[in-house]
């Protein structure tokens, strides 16, 4: 019988291979791992438990919260706040930074998190998922905002959560892209798909076309090419997905490559971009660089952003470097 390595054990190797490693990511790491299980659980059972529908209340993006939207954030909060391994936390679904109690230590990293991304599709039984990212803090220091503001650049880790027909956590530390799959019947998560690579070549792209009026000329004129098929200049015919949900398109690229966009559009000039920089762009970015893609706003790397609020928006253009590449040079000839 072949050994399964589980995601504990592949985070401990990993942590012995570093010097001076306290272990303290590892338990922080255990920690949000924990958490997804119950997200999951959570997830799985939504209508049984009657957790489905909308909460009939709104975060600080103005969107309308999902009782689960609440429930998960809750959750993150929960599992992550007594632990001693953060100074702070930041969620898509609050305001303002969260505060670790005064009763509880505070360590040396901060997490931020979309506790429930594609919320919009639980009703509906589609995939939805959990982003994270973790920086490093100033250690035993309650964490201000100013901390949080750090480039993509400088994450210690991102990952994601995929709960569809099974629940999977793709993980970087920055060394590569790895992917574990929960077995249920155990409770742990095992390495099912070691060091992910996006495939250079790719005929699927993902863009909500319902916008495209609203999109700038260099998006218009990649994705009209992309729709000419064989009979455009692109010479060959490309397919179109849109889940409208990111952790399921990222999932599909890190298989099979592929292009996703949600790029600057002119409905609100106050709004660059539907997608947030802390909780989404850059944590994603971080992981689709690191399996060989690229990650940009079409005018610049997306990890290099400089961050000027805990929910700032950006465009998002990310996949098989060959074709973000492609949109980054219509970007650069309309300019």
């Amino acid at each position: 019988m072949t050994t399964q390595v589980t995601l504990t054990q592949f985070i401990i190797e990993q942590q012995r291979s570093m010097p001076g490693a306290s272990g303290d990511f590892t338990s922080l790491l255990n920690d949000i791992v924990t958490a997804c299980k119950r997200i999951s659980h959570m997830v799985n059972r939504g209508a049984l438990i009657g957790v489905l529908g909308s909460a009939e209340t709104e975060n600080v993006q103005g969107e309308t919260q999902k009782k689960l939207d609440i429930i998960t954030n809750d959750i993150m909060v929960e599992a992550l706040e007594w632990t001693g391994h953060l100074a702070g936390m930041a969620s898509e679904e609050i305001d303002d930074p969260i505060d670790i109690p005064a009763q509880y230590p505070k360590g040396k990293y901060l997490a931020l998190f979309d506790p429930l991304d594609g919320s919009s599709n639980i009703d509906v039984n589609l995939t939805v998922g959990t982003i994270f990212s973790i920086l490093r803090a100033r250690e035993g220091i309650a964490a201000s905002v100013e901390d949080f503001l750090q480039k993509g650049t400088d994450q210690v880790c991102a990952g994601f959560v995929l709960y569809g027909p099974s629940t999977m956590m793709i993980l970087t530390t920055g060394h590569g892209v790895n992917g574990f799959t929960l077995d249920q019947d155990v409770g742990e998560f095992i390495l099912t798909h070691p060091d992910m690579r996006i495939p250079e070549k790719t005929n699927e792209f993902a863009i909500n076309m319902s916008n495209r009026r609203f999109w700038e000329e260099p998006v218009r004129r990649y994705v009209d090419e992309l729709m000419e098929g064989e009979d455009g200049p692109r010479g060959e015919n490309f397919n179109m997905r849109w889940v409208a949900s990111m952790v399921a398109e990222v999932y599909r690229i890190l298989t099979r490559g592929g292009i996703f966009m949600y790029p600057f559009d002119t409905r609100d000039p106050s709004k660059p971009g539907k997608l947030r920089l802390m909780y989404e762009a850059n944590p994603m970015g971080f992981i689709v660089e690191q399996a060989g893609g690229a990650a940009s706003t079409g005018r610049e790397r997306i990890l290099d952003v400089k961050p000027e609020d805990i929910h700032q928006r950006v465009p998002v253009i990310l996949g098989s470097k060959n074709e973000v590449e492609h949109v980054v040079s219509y970007h650069q000839d309309s300019e």
